[in-house]
Formats: structure tokens, sequence, C-alpha cells
């Protein structure tokens, strides 16, 4: 299991992502896609993701819009695994 980060490190990483935001104990992002065929898409890639790094996101979809919410469950909170699947899953919308 990874360690739970401090607050120090989570601010810190959070720099480095365009648009996730600290919400408790997980980071969040919504992302904004052309229709609802277009989020579904978005979120077949995000999962394939999510299987290649075994980290898995809370996800919500409202027609085109996909809210991703990561935290490591087994630690508590937030982890360097939610930020390496963060950073993938932007490369994922780029």
């Amino acid at each position: 299991m990874p360690p739970k980060l401090s607050e120090q490190q989570v601010i810190s990483h959070l720099k480095e992502l365009s648009g996730w935001r600290k919400s408790w104990d997980r980071i969040r992002k919504s992302y904004v896609l052309e229709d609802f065929v277009g989020a579904l898409q978005f979120v077949n890639r995000v999962g394939k993701l999510a299987e290649e790094q075994a980290h898995h996101p809370d996800i919500t979809i409202s027609y085109n819009r996909v809210t991703l919410t990561l935290s490591t469950h087994s630690a508590g909170g937030i982890t360097e695994a939610d930020f390496r699947l963060a950073a993938g899953i932007d490369g994922l919308s780029a």
C-alpha cells in the first residue's frame, strides 16, 4: 500500500496538474466533452488507463461532463498513485 501524502505534498503535486482540486481526502476534476458519446468514449479511455495502473477513480457522468475523483482507499487518503493516474488522465484529454 502506498503511503498517504502530507497536506504539503498534496499541495505541491496539485501545482503540477491543471484543474485538479483537493476535496477532503480526495482530488477531483471535471472534464467537459462535446456530447454524451464523447463523454462515454473518454470514460472508456480512462477505464483502460485505470486498469493498466491498477488504480480506479470514482466516475460521474452528467451528459457531456465527466467528473473523476481519486483517492487511495487502502491508505485512507491521497497517495502518489492518485497523482500518477491524474497525470495520465490529463494526457488522455489533451
